[in-house]
């Protein structure tokens, strides 16, 4: 591999940050090989099936064939160091995807020329305008048979706007002879679009316009050196007044090496792109703070992705915002009060490492074996910089849960360790133990996402769990007023046990929670023995009286009951409370709940008819719609959790992988009769047995 650029030599200006980001199968990775073969930082160029791209180096991604990781490559060309992070595509895997855009000041979206725009381009050019970042689109496999470019053109201006212009243009796209020319410093010739004269006119037009003195300018020339549009260049980019359109062929090379003259001399360095969102303290108190890409100042560098290897450790990626990143300096870990050193500095090429003795603003890099980087940190070396962190991405919630437990027993803290390390990579992973059906659930954001979570844990971890979905966790409560009496007497030769108890149940409004009062007169009961009732009861809360689920929302109050003062003890009134409990309950025409969840799905409109009728299969209420960008909608409704089992390869089916959900609990309905019956017949046949 090709030694990097010396760091002494290399300036703030000289650097360039991209995030590769759009839809699976546009072709991002061999984007990033293509770019790293013609800069010259490999010599020879991988193969996808081959699984020997510098990108997709895990051994999962090169078995499935698409980028499950975001992967760091840098490369140099016409004296700029060019750092690119190559994203996956697919939409279970947007927790590796969106922190890229923290590292960056432009987000490059990729658009297959065959398959047009896909709503995981339009979620990222949404996502990266609100980060404020640059954008700029990309428009991969040119030497498709068939293509036509003129048309996707039309449609990305039409879904992101007239200000999406060519700076270079295709000429013998789909006859295999495809090649790509510059429009915007070039005026003459010809390219499948038409005379490059109106493209670069089209270009020069709409970057004068943010800067009155170059309009005065271009009005009374006719036209200006597009040389020394630099400035009002870079606003226009910051502004999103102009988004840059590319053409390339990733597979042929096509327009490879236009598209880094684009980014050495159009794209902004560090200290031309809009700052990132820090924030300083915490809360309602905290104030936004803007990093200065300076490398004398103190230095301020984000942790925006994580790996740990059992092997190597824990390795933090991060972007360098302030200052400059020494071998041997000290820094800090957010409010943490225990510095580390920096042993060993790296660039990423991949899997592999390059070590360099310093990083400066915009420089990504890597720091290895410390324990207490985490996603998300910002690293500083002054202390009084402890409360600055960055302003909070806009994860997906992941709603798809599966319960894990290991196949042998006596590892569950060993699987938590390992999960807990799974997570540490992967924002949109969550891991819970659910109290009210004692299961370890594992949410991810669709199948593939927890599959391949599945798949990590026995080939990298060695370890094996057994999965079923998670159970529902349904509530019981009361809807009438009732009571309940039970004797316990109990006579084996000895002393015996007796307690008498009678009590009262009382439903409590939706959220109420559990009461319990003591109302007996006259000591019939002591005083001793009332705690001993209430742990019967709250049993009865734990395991269910009706359909084995808890019980909530309810007052007990204790009315009367006996004791004997020789055989009185406290189990006895533990089974007495306990028993008592349930013959109240039972007459309190008990009702099951259910989990009503709030549910919000983004699809395309063509399949608006199909979802929403699928919902109302499913017992839902749809609240409204509201249109999206590029043909999207967005579906409101509230649904029963137990109907959404497995829901997201439902809609696979019914948008072609295209539809996304997310989901939160809403509040606790009572089930149908009919669902009651069966909830309530099955505990009954588990009980008995």
């Amino acid at each position: 591999m090709p030694s990097p650029q010396p760091a002494g030599a290399l300036q703030v200006a000289d650097i360039r940050t991209l995030a590769i980001v759009g839809p699976a199968a546009a072709g991002k990775t061999c984007l990033a090989e293509a770019l790293l073969l013609a800069s010259g930082a490999i010599t020879t160029a991988g193969s996808l099936e081959r699984g020997s791209m510098v990108s997709d180096f895990d051994p999962l991604e090169r078995r499935m064939q698409h980028s499950l990781h975001a992967a760091v490559m840098h490369c140099h060309w016409q004296g700029s160091r060019v750092h690119f992070i190559d994203t996956p595509g697919a939409a279970d895997f947007v927790g590796h995807s969106l922190p890229a855009l923290e590292a960056v000041e432009t987000a490059a979206v990729v658009v297959s020329a065959v398959n047009g725009i896909e709503p995981a381009a339009v979620r990222m050019m949404q996502q990266a305008a609100e980060r404020g970042l640059d954008r700029m689109i990309i428009v991969n496999k040119i030497d498709a048979q068939g293509v036509d470019l003129a048309a996707l053109l039309a449609q990305i201006q039409a879904s992101f706007g007239k200000e999406c212009l060519p700076v270079n243009l295709p000429v013998g796209a789909g006859d295999g002879t495809v090649k790509v020319v510059d429009c915007f410093y070039q005026r003459s010739g010809d390219s499948d679009f038409g005379p490059v004269e109106a493209a670069h006119r089209a270009l020069v037009e709409q970057v004068v316009e943010v800067d009155s003195a170059f309009v005065e300018r271009y009005l009374e020339d006719g036209d200006i050196d597009a040389s020394e549009l630099h400035a009002p260049l870079e606003q226009a980019l910051r502004e999103g007044h102009l988004i840059p359109v590319c053409f390339v062929s990733a597979r042929t090379g096509a327009g490879v090496n236009e598209l880094l003259d684009v980014i050495h001399k159009l794209l902004p360095h560090p200290g031309e792109g809009n700052p990132p969102a820090f924030l300083n303290g915490e809360g309602e108190a905290a104030v936004p703070l803007q990093a200065q890409p300076d490398p004398a100042a103190h230095v301020l560098a984000h942790v925006f992705k994580v790996t740990v290897d059992p092997y190597v450790g824990k390795m933090g990626i991060l972007r360098v915002h302030q200052g400059t990143l020494t071998q041997g300096m000290q820094l800090y870990v957010g409010d943490g009060r225990k510095p580390f050193k920096v042993a060993h500095l790296y660039l990423l090429q991949g899997k592999n490492t390059v070590e360099v003795p310093r990083a400066l603003p915009g420089d990504i890099c890597a720091i290895a074996k410390v324990d207490e980087l985490h996603f998300d940190a910002v690293l500083h070396d002054a202390a009084e910089d402890d409360h600055i962190h960055l302003a909070p991405l806009p994860f997906p919630v992941p709603v798809h849960g599966l319960a894990i437990s290991p196949k042998r027993r006596g590892d569950e803290q060993r699987l938590w360790e390992i999960l807990a390390k799974l997570v540490d990579e992967d924002v949109c992973l969550k891991v819970t133990h659910v109290a009210g059906t004692n299961e370890t659930v594992v949410y991810g954001l669709g199948d593939l996402h927890l599959r391949v979570l599945l798949e990590r844990l026995r080939e990298v971890h060695r370890f094996e769990v057994e999965t079923q979905p998670p159970r529902i966790a349904y509530r019981e409560t009361a809807t009438a007023p009732a009571e309940g009496h039970h004797r316990h007497k109990k006579q084996s030769g000895g002393a015996g046990q007796f307690g008498e108890v009678k009590l009262r149940v009382d439903p409590l409004p939706r959220g109420g929670g559990f009461e319990f009062v003591d109302a007996v007169k006259g000591g019939v009961i002591p005083g001793v023995y009332i705690p001993a009732v209430e742990k019967g009861v709250r049993e009865v809360l734990a395991s269910g009286a009706i359909s084995g689920h808890p019980v909530v929302d309810v007052k007990v109050t204790v009315l009367d009951g006996k004791h004997h003062s020789v055989d009185s003890k406290e189990i006895a009134f533990v089974t007495a409370g306990r028993k008592a409990m349930l013959a109240a309950m039972r007459e309190a025409r008990p009702i099951v709940l259910e989990p009503i969840v709030d549910l919000e799905i983004t699809a395309p409109d063509r399949a608006m008819g199909d979802i929403t009728g699928d919902l109302a299969s499913r017992r839902a209420q749809v609240a409204g719609t509201q249109g999206g960008l590029a043909g999207l909608m967005v579906v409101k409704a509230q649904a029963p959790l137990s109907e959404l089992t497995g829901y997201q390869s439902r809609l696979n089916a019914l948008t072609s992988g295209e539809g996304r959900y997310t989901l939160a609990l809403s509040h606790y309905e009572a089930v149908p009769a009919q669902v009651q019956s069966q909830l309530t017949t099955a505990w009954q046949a588990h009980d008995e047995d």
